[in-house]
């Protein structure tokens, strides 16, 4: 994660969030510098500015935990929420569970410190959660977009292939495409450093740095934009042919009308000789033939649904930039570490970029779960079930 900076000839290996740049694990410096040349900017940094950086990671944490916690608590606790997709949800806030509890917490003290100092182990253990849980969380994503595709793009047959069973089989895929990404570094690692001072995954083999990259976010990415495009397709044109060209007047009683090419409600027709009606001149009027429109429900129904067709269209959008904000920074960096030996990017850069990319696990479960009205209903529930507790 952290490592040598500043003035070695050679950049240092990016952090370790998702370790996916680097392919060999290190207990010391990645590079052959000098005591004297390896510089840790945090060793300039005041230490009332260290206790504002930890007092904001520590809460960024701490609410990382507490709305993933939430997510899962609701969907056990809400019999209407036991679906497939919710599912796939509550399985990311898992995820992104265990990114807060297992792997935020010692980057907290990392990043401020600078200097790794619980030994070899400690190392390993986090270096591994943080790769897979990283990884993880990200190809969930990935599951979710496919799940709702499938729900769009075929609707009748999918709702009976959408089961609790296939939703624990995509589960089970994801940990074991993540974990297959996490453990070759392990096995060519090298010795263990006698003085330890970095947790690092270096980028000695660029092969696996493609290789991780590309399957832990560029092709999950590019997987998402198509997914999430043809989605938008489908759902603008359910809009439009759900939105009427005329939506007329609903009305609360009969009326008398000549025509309703925009509606689609029931017409009923009367063929009568109607009792004389007095005209405005006095004169009788004599009706052939009423045909009485009722309250058109089907036609405010499909407003409803045109409207819900606009909000998750635009869920959409709002869950691919989060995401791609979060951590294409970092997965260029990491690319670009192993191909550019020319390269050189300042340590606080990559901490930046990784908090960045853990800025997501704190972001999905408020994109998906705030925006679905039975996930908020179910929120209110449970609070208003705390408190009285």
């Amino acid at each position: 994660m952290e490592a040598v900076a500043a003035q070695c000839p050679q950049p240092p290996s990016a952090s370790s969030q998702t370790g996916l740049s680097q392919a060999n694990l290190s207990a010391g410096p990645s590079h052959n510098c000098s005591a004297a040349e390896e510089y840790v900017y945090q060793d300039f940094i005041a230490l009332p500015w260290k206790a504002v950086v930890v007092l904001l990671l520590a809460l960024f944490t701490l609410a990382t935990t507490l709305s993933n916690a939430f997510v899962i608590a609701t969907v056990y606790r809400t019999r209407k929420l036991h679906t497939p997709a919710n599912y796939l949800i509550a399985s990311l806030a898992v995820t992104d569970l265990l990114v807060s509890i297992l792997v935020m917490p010692i980057s907290t003290m990392y990043t401020v410190a600078g200097r790794w100092t619980l030994g070899q182990v400690v190392c390993d253990f986090w270096l591994l959660s943080d790769i897979t849980c990283c990884t993880a969380s990200i190809l969930h994503l990935c599951v979710i977009a496919l799940d709702r595709y499938w729900a769009i793009t075929d609707a009748v047959e999918y709702s009976a292939k959408r089961t609790p069973k296939r939703a624990a089989v995509m589960i089970a895929l994801v940990w074991v495409f993540s974990i297959c990404i996490s453990l070759p570094p392990f096995f060519w690692r090298q010795a263990k450093a006698e003085a330890m001072s970095n947790c690092v995954v270096n980028t000695d083999h660029v092969l696996y740095t493609v290789y991780s990259t590309v399957g832990a976010f560029y092709f999950p990415t590019l997987l998402l934009i198509a997914l999430y495009g043809r989605i938008y397709v489908e759902a603008r044109s359910r809009i439009l042919k759900q939105t009427p060209n005329r939506t007329g007047k609903r009305l609360t009683r009969a009326q008398l009308i000549t025509d309703s090419p925009g509606s689609t409600s029931s017409v009923t027709s009367v063929n009568s000789r109607a009792p004389e009606v007095p005209s405005e001149s006095g004169s009788p009027v004599y009706v052939n033939q009423v045909k009485v429109r009722v309250s058109d429900a089907l036609l405010e129904k499909k407003k409803l649904m045109a409207a819900r067709e606009r909000k998750a269209t635009k869920t959409l959008g709002i869950i691919l930039g989060a995401f791609i904000v979060c951590w294409l920074p970092f997965f260029i960096i990491s690319l670009t570490i192993p191909i550019c030996t020319s390269c050189w990017f300042h340590q606080a850069i990559f901490d930046f970029f990784n908090w960045l990319g853990y800025l997501n696990s704190l972001i999905n479960p408020i994109i998906y779960t705030m925006s679905n009205e039975d996930f908020k209903q179910a929120f209110h529930k449970l609070i208003g079930f705390k408190c009285t507790n």
